[in-house]
């Protein structure tokens, strides 16, 4: 797994980084096997992974040269070690902007003034985007544990049923099933441990916290997920709860409803498919967000559907359709308007697209797809239709 580092490295030479210093969690595991709290500082031509505590699980759990860890704490003596160890001192150095907090980035300063710090952040993201077969396998684990919440919804979803009680339902399915109940999104002041119930009228009211369906939540303190709102016959309800087994993340939604779904429900869920499987077959290596948002906005106009694509009522609607997914729950390439970056083959990306009508009908549909040059795969096991209960 060295050739992740040796990766990186040519990465940094070729952007003319003297050295890498990578704190975030998610980044050491891709790099070095471990979780454990760590600064992997790289430069051209070595590395070393610093542990700050857990240091005889780290030596456990990573897939280096033992010899290349260390013990240490203090990540400002990392740096000044960086800086002392080195010919030329260094000048630049790369470092993950988007994660360090203020007092963080200004300690670093303060230990090696003069030192232009760059974010290092899209060279690994980038990096990431690619998944090797070891990490689809890890994948397909997590998309197991997602199916085992469907199956879980089909037991318990009933007329009178709380939309927490089927939470609760679907989460402890996703537990007994090595989900490990914390999903990792890059945003400051974003903790994720479930994920979007509603149904009924709760399906067309839409937080702010996350750019979806949200559900409202129990309390303004965490103002989406399920309720205690008791389903009712007839009601549509959306199961948006991913899962993460040993460390990558599964994402998938499918849309329910207690007993037969009205003729407006089943059509609109009909369009929403027909909008996801043109998008299956053509999305290709070299397309950008860009590309596959406007693939996917012209279909929908084409069926009649462009004012319920993705609206979130009153003339509002979401601009991303889909984004990466690995070790984080979202990652590049986002599938919007405003993504530019190119989808790389390899890529996984979760299509996660809605249908909303000015009478407040929903219908919502999320897959996982693999993306190759000779063709796509469903990573996602649930079958892909309106299930009626």
């Amino acid at each position: 797994m060295e050739h992740r580092i040796r990766a990186l490295q040519q990465r940094l030479a070729a952007g003319g980084l003297d050295a890498a210093l990578l704190v975030y969690s998610r980044n050491v595991l891709y790099y070095t096997g471990t979780a454990q709290p760590s600064c992997l500082a790289v430069t051209p031509g070595d590395y070393t992974l610093y542990v700050r505590s857990g240091y005889e699980f780290a030596l456990q759990d990573v897939f280096l040269d033992r010899g290349k860890l260390a013990e240490e704490r203090r990540i400002e003596k990392v740096l000044a070690g960086l800086r002392d160890r080195q010919k030329n001192r260094p000048s630049k150095i790369g470092a993950e902007l988007d994660i360090l907090t203020a007092e963080q980035f200004e300690a670093f300063r303060k230990t090696v003034p003069g030192v232009e710090f760059v974010n290092i952040s899209p060279v690994t993201l980038e990096q990431r985007k690619v998944k090797e077969p070891g990490e689809i396998e890890k994948l397909r684990r997590a998309c197991d544990a997602v199916h085992a919440g469907h199956e879980a919804v089909l037991a318990t979803l009933r007329e009178g049923v709380t939309e927490l009680e089927l939470a609760a339902a679907v989460e402890n399915a996703h537990r007994l099933s090595g989900h490990e109940g914390i999903f990792f999104i890059r945003l400051p002041d974003f903790f994720m441990s479930r994920g979007p119930i509603g149904a009924g009228p709760n399906l067309s009211r839409i937080s702010g916290v996350v750019y979806t369906i949200t559900g409202v939540g129990l309390s303004p303190a965490v103002p989406a997920g399920p309720s205690r709102r008791p389903i009712k016959r007839g009601e549509t309800v959306v199961v948006d709860i991913p899962t993460l087994v040993d460390g990558y993340h599964a994402d998938q939604t499918r849309t329910y409803c207690i007993g037969k779904a009205g003729q407006d429900v089943r059509a609109l869920y009909g369009d929403l498919l027909a909008v996801a499987d043109h998008l299956i077959a053509t999305i290709r290596p070299g397309m950008t967000g860009r590309d596959v948002s406007r693939t996917a906005r012209q279909k929908a106009d084409d069926l009649g559907r462009g004012r319920e694509f993705m609206s979130f009522g009153g003339g509002k609607a979401s601009r991303i359709l889909g984004h990466g997914i690995g070790l984080e729950l979202n990652e590049p390439p986002i599938l919007s308007e405003y993504d530019t970056g190119t989808i790389p083959e390899g890529c996984v990306a979760a299509l996660d697209m809605h249908m909303m009508t000015e009478g407040g009908i929903v219908v919502k549909l999320e897959d996982m797809l693999r993306v190759g040059r000779d063709g796509n795969e469903i990573l996602t096991k649930t079958p892909r239709r309106l299930f009626e209960v």
